[in-house]
């Protein structure tokens, strides 16, 4: 009898790799056990090069955007998990492979062959997983554990198979019964390995969508009117939320997976040049400091010109000002290099903390703790800046005596990554026109204006080349948040291209120009051409 080479072992590899891979997910979503798939492309994503890494952020932004997908942040996410996924399911499938390709020129036992090729396995996913401990809840000894026996299962399974296959069939016949025999195999194989990938995704899926439901009941935004809820200028129908839903808030953050941090083992470390180094609970810093609250308008310096990497919600926490005052920073000291669990890193100027109260150490959105997705248990909001500067799952700030270039400044991006003015057209409500006898038919069209803290003082609406015109702002929710503006506009018939532009609260006018996302935000104008 033949025995079994290198396509039958690729094989029995991708029937192998689907259900470890749905096991071990459903293990992290139930017991916060390391996902071996994304922590080793967190671990490539580390060692790349900086331009390589953002450039495949940047063609993956653009490709969901082509594709019109309405929720870009949650859409990469999605793509970047499935190629951690895609990555290590094609490794377990090479493995496969190739033990069988070494097998059939051996006469090794293809269960002791597979132990060891499951141990080698096992010990890399669990080192990788210790590297990125802070994408599991589980203790690191459990995790370790954990990695190492279910790739022990997975290499039993491939050699036992193996050894299944090549067993000889005695009587007549025997190429028909090898054949028929293997194909049976075969056929059990990826019917048991089908069932256990479904029902492990099913059950994963649950946990997660449980989970989401239940933190997100009790935001102050359910039970509280908007301080601008009496603005006589109401948003058109199809404008984004003025407050943005939690589930809908974008993130963009450097793991494939959330990093997942107890309370209870949690401490904000405050040291270097400091005359009393602290170390606070999040309860020492929600009872000892007087709270802040705070409407917030968040973009991501990758969010191109009339795009959905922005949102605003209810910001609480306290000012950084008070807290780097009870540990008394020390005349050299310059600046605060921030530290989060996941390695990200920061620095910011202690002149810009003493300058601002607004700086803030946030522990809470829209009345609810941070969701961990959002960088629980703590994050910083820096007034005019780009999330990229404002590192979430913070874990110890340092004072020390120079400046030194964050996460992402080392890989090329904007060190000072200022938010630019922009302006977006959200809705053309061809649906909601009004005839008036004395103006004629009007289209409404809707959408937001932001300029960081900076604030908005106008905001005009352009038909083909036309004059530009003023539409009404409603009132912002803060001076921090993004402005809903609304036009109505004199219904025309045929194919026309309308434009928004957005001046800045001191009448400085958003940059025209168009720019990429890359190295310091994009600029221009967002357009709109309709046939009507």
């Amino acid at each position: 009898m033949r025995r079994p080479g290198f396509l039958t072992g690729a094989a029995i590899g991708a029937l192998l790799a689907a259900p470890l891979l749905t096991i071990l997910y459903l293990a992290q979503q139930l017991l916060g056990l390391p996902f071996a798939a994304f922590d080793l492309f967190d671990w490539l994503a580390r060692r790349l090069p900086g331009g390589l890494v953002t450039f495949g952020i940047d063609t993956m932004v653009a490709v969901i955007r082509r594709v019109g997908v309405a929720d870009t942040s949650a859409a990469a996410k999605a793509a970047e998990q499935c190629l951690a996924v895609a990555g290590l399911a094609l490794a377990l499938v090479l493995a496969g492979a190739v033990l069988f390709a070494v097998l059939r020129r051996t006469r090794w036992s293809g269960i002791i062959a597979g132990l060891v090729l499951g141990a080698l396995a096992g010990g890399a996913a669990a080192l990788l997983g210790a590297g990125t401990r802070a994408a599991a809840t589980a203790a690191p000894s459990a995790g370790a554990f954990w990695s190492i026996v279910a790739f022990l299962g997975w290499g039993a399974l491939l050699g036992w198979s193996h050894d299944r296959l090549s067993a000889p069939r005695p009587g007549a016949g025997r190429m028909m019964v090898e054949r028929i025999d293997r194909r049976t195999f075969l056929v059990r194989l990826g019917s048991a390995a089908a069932v256990i990938t479904l029902v492990g995704a099913v059950l994963a899926d649950q946990i997660g969508a449980g989970r989401r439901r239940t933190r997100l009941a009790a935001a102050w935004s359910r039970t509280h009117p908007l301080p601008n809820a009496g603005d006589p200028v109401q948003p058109v129908q199809g404008t984004r939320p003025e407050l943005t839903p939690l589930e809908q808030h974008y993130r963009i953050d450097i793991n494939t997976r959330v990093p997942m941090v107890r309370e209870e083992d949690w401490w904000l470390r405050i040291g270097g040049l400091v005359g009393r180094p602290a170390e606070l609970s999040l309860a020492d810093l929600r009872d000892g400091y007087e709270p802040t609250h705070q409407f917030i308008t968040l973009s991501c310096i990758s969010n191109p010109v009339g795009g959905d990497l922005i949102g605003t919600t209810r910001w609480t926490g306290v000012p950084l000002q008070r807290v780097l005052a009870d540990v008394d920073p020390q005349p050299n000291a310059t600046h605060l290099r921030i530290r989060a669990v996941d390695g990200y890193h920061e620095t910011l100027p202690l002149d810009a903390v003493r300058a601002d109260p607004r700086i803030m150490l946030t522990y809470a959105w829209d009345g609810l703790p941070l969701l961990p997705e959002h960088g629980f248990p703590l994050r910083i909001y820096i007034p005019d800046r780009y999330g990229m500067k404002q590192p979430k799952w913070i874990e110890s700030i340092e004072l020390i005596d120079h400046d030194e270039p964050g996460y992402w400044v080392q890989r090329g991006w904007d060190a000072v990554a200022r938010m630019k003015a922009t302006s977006v057209i959200d809705v053309i409500g061809m649906d909601m026109m009004a005839i008036r006898a004395e103006r004629g038919t009007r289209i409404p069209i809707g959408g937001i204006a932001h300029a960081g803290a900076r604030g908005i003082s106008r905001v005009q609406v352009r038909v083909d080349d036309g004059d530009w015109q003023d539409a009404r702002l409603r009132a912002p929710l803060s001076g921090l948040t993004w402005v809903l503006w609304r036009f109505e506009w004199p219904f025309q018939g045929g194919e026309h291209t309308l434009t928004v532009r957005c001046f800045e609260g001191d009448g400085t006018p958003q940059i025209p120009a168009p720019a990429p996302v890359r190295p310091s935000g994009a600029t221009g104008l967002d357009s709109r051409r309709m046939m009507f």
